[in-house]
């Protein structure tokens, strides 16, 4: 057997999809010494999730990597078409400052941006690398993987699981979970139909399921089916273009024949969340932390969402910034809202089964989704703008834990600009008008190397005197709560120096995060 060979960072990432390789790209930006080890040679093209959420989108925005409005803004938002458990009466919104609150982007295309962001900023990617051991101790890490060269052991000071529903780390770490067995199947596949108008376009609801179809490039159908009558008997087992045939004409009631069958898979409403998403050094992310029936694209949002939550305070925490206490609200904001997901997909669910009782829930239903409050309360949960992270200063405001509109602002620094864009630097950033006391950017300037402080020149410009933002959006602190120096201390765990005791001189490269630019993507 070969010596295996050796490598070191400060953080592995185990998985190289769109969750791993934006927490990579993230991390990256920061100056975190980060390696990413991907099974697979190559991206993967067979369609898979291809919406983004507003608060992805939005998210994505704040740190460079999707495009936004400038201002001038435009006054009202626009609805965007949806569906609940394919009740089509929903329509998402997100306030005209923002991105569209739906994005169409194929996950493979995420993918392949996110890792040329990655190796732009110097990260390591590494293709053909099966992780077969994983383990932690006191002082770290250690990674097995099996490479096209060979053996590779690789330590590292923290080390994160984006390796998908099968995770190696979550399995080997110890992760325990709380699982949900499948009661349906559900088939997928690139098809071409012998008769072009066997399966319209569209959602169809059938006694036996649901078939869901939409063209897919030229005489080509991307068609989904929804099996209520039970799981099917190895959910793990390939599928073919027989059984896809076989399932779509016994859902449509008649003969349908398919060709050309091509990017075929199964998939159930198999539940699973790790009971906790931090364990000592490692940390779980998107699949792997949490699997959940995929209605209504929720589950690569969130995944991102991990992603995005995660690599600032993974950043802070390596960089010797914020004690390990950082990494613990991870898990604590992101399973609460990961919990209501799966609950929210169960709920549809139980809409798309068979029988009167599911057919009266969805007559009820289609006519709470026509009122506006009702098109809010759906709207918000399955777009994940009704998020507040919960508090951690000694005295918040009711402003803490919100995710911040974006808004126009005029800036001593920067001069016109706004929130989406300030957000780009990487680092807490407080926003101070002129209505906010002497005390705030005191406070801040002992934190300098941490905090990036911006003057507005408006005193209207925010809800409050001052805030201070998070990276991935959320307001960290708000003026008309506790002191600003107890917040930094609650939100990085040490003491912040006083006035005499501030830097005076650069900071050392240890503890500064978030200086370097963040190219704006399309």
């Amino acid at each position: 057997m070969n010596r295996a060979a050796t490598a070191r960072a400060e953080v592995v990432v185990v998985g190289g999809g769109p969750v791993g390789l934006l927490l990579a790209a993230e991390l990256a930006h920061y100056g975190v010494d980060t390696l990413v080890l991907e099974r697979r040679r190559a991206t993967d093209e067979q369609p898979k999730a291809g919406t983004l959420h507003a608060r992805t989108v939005q998210s994505l925005a704040r740190r460079g990597h999707l495009s936004a409005p400038r201002p001038p803004f435009g006054a009202d938002p626009v609805p965007v078409p949806f569906h609940f458990a394919g009740i089509t009466e929903l329509t998402l919104t997100a306030p005209a400052t923002e991105p569209p609150p739906v994005l169409k982007r194929p996950q493979a295309d995420l993918e392949r941006q996110f890792e040329r962001t990655a190796r732009a900023r110097g990260m390591r990617v590494l293709r053909g690398h099966q992780v077969v051991e994983a383990a932690q101790d006191a002082d770290g890490v250690r990674v097995t993987a099996h490479g096209p060269d060979g053996p590779l052991s690789v330590t590292a000071a923290y080390l994160v699981g984006a390796d998908g529903p099968r995770s190696v780390v979550r399995d080997q770490c110890g992760f325990a979970a709380e699982t949900r067995p499948a009661s349906v199947s559900a088939l997928m596949g690139r098809v071409r139909f012998a008769e072009p108008d066997a399966v319209p376009a569209g959602w169809h609801r059938t006694p036996r399921g649901w078939i869901v179809s939409r063209p897919d490039g030229p005489g080509h159908t991307l068609v989904r089916t929804l099996n209520c009558a039970g799981p099917a008997a190895d959910r793990h087992a390939p599928v073919t273009a027989e059984e896809l045939a076989q399932e779509i004409s016994w859902i449509a009631g008649h003969p349908v024949t398919v060709t050309d069958a091509a990017h075929l898979t199964r998939f159930s409403d198999f539940t699973r969340v790790a009971h906790t998403f931090r364990r000592g050094r490692v940390l779980l992310a998107g699949d792997a932390a949490h699997v959940h029936f995929p209605i209504g694209g929720q589950g690569l949002s969130a995944g991102l969402l991990d992603a995005l939550n995660l690599a600032w305070k993974l950043a802070y925490t390596v960089h010797g910034a914020a004690d390990a206490g950082l990494l613990d609200t991870y898990d604590q904001e992101r399973r609460p809202v990961v919990l209501r997901l799966v609950e929210n997909t169960l709920a549809q669910l139980a809409l798309m089964r068979s029988g009167p009782e599911a057919d009266a829930l969805r007559s009820l239903w289609a006519r709470l989704l026509a009122t506006p409050d009702g098109r809010s309360l759906v709207g918000g949960l399955i777009s994940a703008q009704d998020i507040v992270h919960p508090a951690r200063t000694p005295r918040p405001s009711a402003w803490e834990g919100r995710f911040l509109e974006n808004r126009a602002l005029h800036t001593e620094q920067d001069g016109p600009t706004d929130v989406i864009r300030l957000l780009h630097d990487g680092r807490l950033l407080l926003l101070c008008t002129p209505r906010a006391h002497p005390s705030v950017t005191e406070a801040a300037a002992r934190a300098a190397h941490l905090v990036r402080t911006v003057h507005v020149r408006s005193a209207d410009a925010l809800p409050c005197a001052a805030l201070l933002l998070r990276p991935d959006g959320h307001v960290a602190w708000a003026s008309d709560g506790g002191d600003l120096t107890d917040a930094l201390t609650a939100w990085l765990g040490t003491p912040l120096p006083t006035a005499e005791g501030a830097p005076s001189g650069p900071v050392p490269a240890r503890a500064a995060v978030g200086t370097a630019p963040v190219p704006s993507l399309p």
